[in-house]
């Protein structure tokens, strides 16, 4: 692979007047990439598709409305000192061109508050043909233009997710290829584009494979994510990783302590995953908030050799459940709700330094 070339995004295009300065500043990817894993900080995704959300609202019986969700997403942006712990938020397509009741850009809260802004670009995981049980990520048609609206909006980084389930026959290598090969395009244009790829291969916990097996699958599939990168000229220090921890499936009836979850999930990455990478930032991929933290303590407690990237966190419901519960469609919860999501969050960077977490 050739060294790599900086590249040094597009000034955001005037497209509101209130959204002129919400762009994440202007810099390069690696630059941006280095950022976002920097002061043991992590992401917090809120990139739920909408049908997601009102499934979450309806088991709360909070109506399923764009109002509610926007109410929802307000209470989480707002929350004070979001920044002390938080380096990027991942939203979606909705989200992104919503407003708080005063009429401020949500874009803009967050860059006031010092975090950047991400966007889910792809469209969604559809059944692969010829591949019972296997599916494709969609989207890279049209895919330039929606990143250049983005950029115009103000987001820095985009996030794209593949998903593979562990069976008795799957994943197939096929279904591992055409999904890298995904994941390699959607990076290329997220770099052309002047934005960092947050590459999101995902081993489901659904089923009842091993520890080790979820290790072998997850190490395949991430060497061929990598293969496929450097086919697609990926300059590695201007991405990011978000894979799975190395778990034992949820119904699996041996379920690892966490000591071997960490030992596990540090063994394939060093073994799959090069070096220039700028850093990894772990899904929770269904886990408790509580677990996911405590997983990920475990893997920086400075145990073994040093890794070679930083190892943060891009959680999503880990983070948002308890806030979620708390709020329960009501005003008057919101205060709680937001402390709830600080509590978290602070858990999470404290989990990057390997201490304490409480």
């Amino acid at each position: 692979m050739p060294p790599p070339v900086p590249i040094t995004p597009a000034g955001p295009a005037v497209i509101d007047t209130a959204l002129t300065d919400t762009a994440w500043p202007d810099t390069t990817v690696t630059d941006t990439a280095r950022a976002l894993v920097a002061d043991d900080k992590g992401l917090l995704a809120i990139d739920e598709s909408i049908p997601t959300c009102n499934k979450r609202f309806a088991q709360l019986a909070i109506p399923q409305t764009e109002q509610a969700r926007r109410t929802y997403r307000e209470l989480i942006v707002t929350t004070p000192q979001l920044g002390e712990s938080i380096s990027g938020v991942i939203v979606c397509d909705e989200t992104i061109r919503q407003r708080t009741a005063h009429e401020v850009p949500f874009l803009s809260v967050l860059r006031d508050a010092g975090i950047a802004t991400g966007i889910k670009v792809d469209l969604g995981a559809t059944p692969m043909a010829g591949h019972r049980g296997e599916t494709v990520t969609e989207g890279l048609d049209g895919l330039r233009a929606r990143l250049a609206e983005y950029r115009q909006l103000g987001a820095g980084f985009a996030k794209w997710r593949a998903v593979f389930t562990i069976g008795a026959a799957t994943p197939s290598r096929v279904c591992m290829i055409a999904n890298a090969h995904a994941l390699a395009r959607y990076a290329a244009l997220c770099q052309e584009a002047g934005m960092v790829p947050v590459v999101e291969p995902e081993v489901l916990m659904a089923g009842e494979h091993t520890l080790s097996r979820c290790g072998r699958v997850t190490e395949d599939v991430l060497r061929l994510v990598f293969d496929q990168l450097e086919e697609q000229g990926v300059v590695l220090e201007g991405m990011l990783l978000k894979p799975n921890m190395i778990l034992p499936g949820r119904d699996c009836l041996i379920q690892d302590p966490v000591q071997a979850v960490a030992d596990a999930t540090r063994t394939c990455l060093r073994r799959a995953v090069p070096a220039a990478v700028a850093g990894i930032v772990f899904l929770s991929g269904g886990q408790s908030g509580d677990l996911a933290t405590i997983r990920l303590a475990a893997v920086n407690d400075g145990t073994g050799s040093p890794l070679p990237w930083p190892v943060a966190f891009s959680f999503g419901r880990a983070i948002q459940q308890p806030a979620l519960t708390i709020w329960d469609g009501r005003d008057a919860n919101v205060t709680r709700a937001q402390q709830a999501i600080q509590r978290r969050v602070t858990a999470n960077r404290n989990a990057r330094r390997g201490t304490d977490f409480e």
